[in-house]
């Protein structure tokens, strides 16, 4: 494939396409004769791997230090295995901040909704992220 279909594939431009090659994000994509970067499978698999990770927020540096592992063959598994869990322990955290915020925002919407019906903003009742942590206590 060349870059254009890969592009359009992907829905990402060009240049970060030749930008995640030339930083290492991706290993050096095969030439034509000419010159073209021409994408096979396993470049695409690499192409949608960086864009799983890096919608996901795992740092540029990791996704080249991981790349870089990889290069150097079954020596690095221990290294690679370690790089990836570590980034999956950061997004579990995420994760875990985002529903706290999730259950905060629908705690507060249902109050406004209920303003709404009665005409009257109360906040009577106890915080649901702060009563969820006292029922995690128990």
């Amino acid at each position: 494939m060349t870059i254009k279909e890969v592009s359009e594939k992907y829905g990402i431009t060009q240049d970060t396409l030749r930008y995640y090659e030339r930083i290492g994000m991706i290993p050096a994509v095969g030439r034509t004769s000419g010159g073209i970067r021409c994408y096979q499978e396993s470049d695409l698999g690499w192409v949608e791997l960086a864009i799983c990770m890096r919608n996901a927020g795992l740092p540029v540096e990791a996704m080249i230090e991981y790349v870089q592992l990889y290069q150097q063959g079954d020596s690095t598994l221990e290294a690679r295995l370690e790089l990836l869990q570590d980034q999956l322990d950061v997004l579990k955290e995420q994760q875990k901040r985002t529903q706290e915020t999730i259950e905060r925002l629908e705690h507060k919407i249902s109050r406004y909704k209920k303003a709404v019906r009665t005409g009257r903003l109360t906040w009577d009742e106890p915080d649901c992220c702060t009563a969820h942590k006292e029922e995690n206590k128990k």
